[in-house]
């Protein structure tokens, strides 16, 4: 025989009493966080719809505008295409007459062509003329660059005859002639004022250029002869000079000496130039 245990059974005035678990934290943040979505999806779709709203409005609104403007304008068209053909009737304008006037207008521009043609034509000839004659000129030139440097090379060659010496004062000379040949080129090279001389003995002075030169004596076996020069009213003698010596001397404001040579002496007379240079402001020689 089992025998139960002493359990003490639940009188009837007793009441039962249970704790309800509490909610969890997470379902309450995912109820708020949809309750947000949901609230900006509506706020955002009704956004949406006025903003399409106020589009379909304003696309409607330019589509009138639109409307509007093209009928205006077939309404122009309309006006004008009446107003040609009032016009043309006020002319009295047949087919034949506007088909006439055609036929004169493509008559003038193939004219026009033509004169075109023509003129391009004599463009053509006119610029095969002036290429000719550009030919011939260029020729020409050719031949007087020739003739230029012929006549370049032919004063070179002169002038390498020419000597250059030192004076009676020392001082380097230019290029100095002996002769009329050599002289003529001495001239033509314009380096110097050139004035020739042509003196006979005498007492009486006898002005070359700028100056005045007295001739005082002569020694033709020696090629000697003996000068009295005045510049500046000063009187320098020049004694026993030789034939193809440069006889040196200042005058006031010249920076270089002027030369006097002598490259013929005879018996009472001698012939050369004198040379003075071009920064003097002297005469030329004639």
């Amino acid at each position: 025989m089992s025998i139960s245990p002493n359990v003490p059974e639940p009188s009837g005035n007793e009441t039962n009493f249970y704790e309800a678990a509490p909610t969890p934290r997470w379902i309450i943040v995912v109820f708020v966080a949809a309750f947000v979505l949901i609230g900006y999806l509506l706020y955002a779709g009704n956004a949406a719809k006025t903003k399409l709203e106020t589009d379909l409005a304003q696309a409607n609104s330019k589509e009138a505008i639109l409307s509007v403007q093209i009928d205006q304008t077939n309404s122009r068209v309309a006006d004008l295409k009446g107003q040609l053909e009032v016009t043309t009737q006020k002319l009295g304008f047949t087919q034949a007459e506007l088909a006439q006037a055609r036929a004169l207008a493509q008559n003038i521009r193939q004219s026009q062509k033509d004169s075109d043609d023509k003129l391009t034509a004599q463009i053509g000839q006119v610029k095969q003329d002036t290429d000719t004659k550009i030919g011939q000129v260029s020729t020409d030139l050719t031949g007087a660059k020739g003739d230029i440097s012929a006549t370049k090379q032919d004063l070179e060659a002169t002038k390498a005859k020419l000597t250059s010496t030192v004076g009676d004062l020392g001082v380097q000379s230019g290029l100095i002639a002996r002769n009329q040949e050599e002289l003529d080129q001495l001239k033509r090279s314009g380096e110097r004022n050139i004035f020739e001389l042509h003196l006979t003995r005498s007492k009486t002075p006898t002005h070359v250029g700028p100056i005045q030169v007295t001739l005082t004596k002569t020694d033709p076996k020696k090629f000697k002869y003996t000068l009295m020069v005045v510049a500046d009213d000063k009187t320098i003698e020049k004694k026993d000079k030789t034939a193809d010596e440069p006889v040196q001397f200042y005058i006031k404001g010249a920076t270089r000496p002027y030369e006097i040579v002598v490259f013929d002496v005879t018996k009472d007379k001698v012939n050369g130039y004198l040379s003075t240079p071009k920064d003097t402001g002297s005469a030329r020689a004639q």
